[in-house]
């Protein structure tokens, strides 16, 4: 999901996640009405990395299993996930920014959920931990989960989404196939043109 700030991309992910409610229209998740109970199959990052900062990568996430009903098993499988089963007894607050953002992540994946919303997720992250987070959401995909995640580093989603829709002003001005929005490859001359209502129509 690309847009400029404002553009309503956070605020599409707190509707999906109920934590807003829409002034009009309709929610659907997995094909049905929005329903509270449907979030045991999301996980998702939002607003930045909430953390216990006195406590490890591992006892963040035990918390989190235990809140989530999640077997403890899960928590190494999931360190191992995100790069982070090297940090033993660190406490997060002396966490980088992307160490931070590791971590978040591990989290939303915990429950090993069916759809995933990650709101800017390569922010901290160094070009090797964003090689490394593409590869894995990538491979997510390749095992049935929906990753629906919100960029303004138009390079890292020309390499990593299927699909992108843009969002301008609030409203939805495409969504399709990465190669119909910009089949010559340059995203960012396509997302440009959308934007700021100067390009030609997107074909059907």
């Amino acid at each position: 999901m690309l847009g400029r700030n404002g553009a309503g991309k956070s605020t599409t992910f707190r509707v999906l996640l109920g934590l807003r409610r829409p002034r009009s229209g309709s929610v659907t998740l997995f094909g049905e009405p929005w329903r509270h109970t449907m979030l045991a199959r999301v996980g998702a990052t939002l607003d930045g990395p909430a953390l216990y900062g006195h406590l490890s990568a591992a006892e963040n996430l035990r918390v989190h299993a235990l809140l989530t009903g999640t077997s403890r098993s899960r928590v190494e499988e999931v360190l191992d996930l995100v790069g982070l089963s090297g940090t033993g007894r660190r406490r997060a607050s002396r966490f980088s920014t992307g160490m931070r953002t590791r971590l978040a992540l591990g989290i939303a994946l915990l429950t090993d959920p069916e759809l995933l919303l990650l709101d800017e997720p390569q922010n901290g992250l160094d070009p090797e931990g964003a090689v490394e987070l593409r590869e894995l959401i990538r491979g997510l995909a390749a095992r049935g989960r929906t990753v629906l995640l919100s960029s303004h580093q138009l390079g890292e989603v020309a390499r990593t989404a299927d699909d992108v829709g843009v969002l301008s002003g609030g409203r939805l001005v495409h969504e399709g196939p990465l190669a119909r929005l910009a089949p010559d490859g340059e995203l960012e001359r396509a997302y440009f043109a959308l934007t700021r209502g100067t390009g030609p129509e997107v074909p059907a």
